[in-house]
């Protein structure tokens, strides 16, 4: 064992896997270590996950061998006394290293990180010795059949034993491991999508399709989960999902102030998400959260992350309680958008057919009132759907998140100019009926003057700050571009 050395982090080829040089410190009594600090081993790029067992593995003698085991928890292993040699492989599905091996010895001073999915095996070259593991879930029996094990002695793994496998102590469970050509490969976590039939909820299923991640994927809409029901929650296995994408809420702006209405908005937009938010912070589940330019009151030009929440609205007050109680998951991404556009109602297609109806001869439709003093973009809602997949770590092609994002708020609309929604409805007509002239700006005052219900308060300005979705390695496309290929599509 060497003292003093620097924490230094070494990659060893399979994805996730990292070495850990740890400093010891010792001198005639013995030695002393810090074998894990959070802000230390965050800050050498290891995830900031939430551990939540330390067990302690104690091999009797030399040349105790524990066969490849491939475990659905991250861990770090590190040696308390003695030392191992320990052996790696890659058994997760649709990794690009599937098969992959690294070997080397740990002692005191060199821990590892270890992915879910990749088998771990370790050889105790010394009597007595003794490591720990941290692991971010639950030990259970029922978790237990969800292991992927490989021979210890597969040839095609040629893992090169300091002490031969006839030598050792080995479990029999462990001597008639399958051959990794047998290997059932470990499933990656998966993730539930809630209010799956909405227009983003629609755009995530689509996009995970195309991406050919379907199998790793559960949809549910409020009929089959009320995630606002604390009841509810027994049904499903939460310790099998590595991520929640709630595309769920209650988006009647203007019901919301009704008194039915201001209860069925709290319910979804504060008290599901909260609810949700205590189920991913006990299991280490990573938290999507969907929501508004309402949180904002519109008084600036554009609203980055980082300023005051200032809702208006009992739909934009209840949005923002849904924020703070997703930002007490560990593990989240609060993402807020404005005017979305998709596979279902939205101000786009309800201009397209006003716009067919003043075409019609035979309508007497021959103009259209829309405010022109609510100003922000478009946001489609495949682009939401590809922010949120960037965010968590899926890049195209890849079948297995990568490097997710730094957790928190982004903004996500589509690029370009901010329009007022006078200038939206005048491109969509123009677009689908060279119409355009037949839009008339209003005031948001004169456009609600005749209203019977109540009217929700709604932001003026509504852009939203891009700077850090694109600093995090996604551009949104401009929305007037994608607006063009909607309209045709239709």
């Amino acid at each position: 064992m060497e003292y003093e050395k620097r924490l230094v982090a070494h990659d060893t080829g399979i994805p996730g896997l990292t070495v850990v040089d740890l400093p010891v410190h010792g001198d005639s009594r013995g030695w002393f270590k810090e074998n894990w600090q959070r802000e230390k081993m965050v800050a050498l790029g290891l995830p900031d996950r939430r551990w939540v067992q330390n067990n302690v593995s104690y091999n009797v003698g030399r040349g105790a061998t524990r066969g490849i085991h491939a475990e659905p928890w991250d861990k770090f292993v590190s040696v308390a006394t003695g030392s191992v040699f320990g052996a790696w492989v890659d058994l997760r599905a649709g990794s690009e290293a599937f098969g992959r091996t690294y070997t080397c010895t740990l002692d005191p001073s060199k821990a590892i990180y270890v992915p879910r999915g990749v088998g771990n095996s370790y050889q105790a070259l010394e009597d007595g010795t003794a490591y720990t593991y941290l692991v971010d879930a639950h030990w259970s029996a029922e978790l237990k059949g969800t292991y992927t094990f490989v021979n210890l002695a597969d040839p095609d793994l040629a893992i090169p034993w300091p002490i031969p496998l006839g030598e050792c102590e080995l479990s029999e469970a462990d001597k008639n491991h399958p051959l990794l050509r047998d290997v059932e490969p470990m499933a990656p976590r998966r993730t539930l999508v809630t209010g799956a039939n909405g227009q983003l909820g629609r755009a995530v299923r689509g996009l995970a399709e195309e991406r050919g991640l379907l199998g790793s994927f559960d949809f549910c809409d409020v009929d089959e989960f009320d995630f606002s029901d604390p009841a509810q929650y027994g049904r499903y296995d939460w310790p099998l999902y590595g991520a929640v994408i709630n595309c769920g809420a209650y988006t009647a702006v203007d019901a919301a102030e009704t008194p039915e209405g201001r209860v069925a908005a709290w319910r979804a937009n504060a008290a599901g998400p909260a609810l949700l938010s205590r189920a991913c912070a006990e299991h280490g589940i990573t938290l999507v959260h969907v929501s508004s330019d309402y949180v904002f009151d519109g008084a600036r030009e554009a609203h980055d992350e980082g300023e005051p929440l200032s809702p208006l609205s009992v739909y934009g007050q209840s949005k923002a309680a849904g924020d703070l109680a997703v930002s007490t998951c560990p593990r989240h991404y609060v993402l807020r958008s404005s005017w979305v556009v998709g596979d279902g109602r939205n101000f786009v297609r309800t201009m397209c057919a006003l716009s067919d109806r003043v075409a019609d001869p035979g309508d007497p439709l021959d103009h259209v009132d829309v405010v022109d003093d609510q100003v922000g973009r478009l946001t489609f809602a495949d682009q939401m759907a590809g922010g949120i997949l960037h965010l968590l770590g899926y890049r195209p092609g890849s079948p297995l998140p990568l490097e997710p994002a730094p957790f928190g708020a982004y903004d996500l609309t589509g690029s370009g100019r901010a329009a007022s929604w006078a200038e939206v409805a005048r491109e969509v007509f123009d677009l689908r009926g060279g119409n355009g002239g037949a839009v008339r700006p209003v005031s948001t005052a004169d456009y609600y003057a005749g209203a019977a219900g109540p009217v929700a308060p709604r932001p003026a300005r509504s852009s939203l700050d891009l700077s850090k979705i694109e600093a995090a390695g996604f551009s949104p496309r401009d929305w007037e571009e994608e607006l063009a290929e909607y309209v045709s599509a239709l």
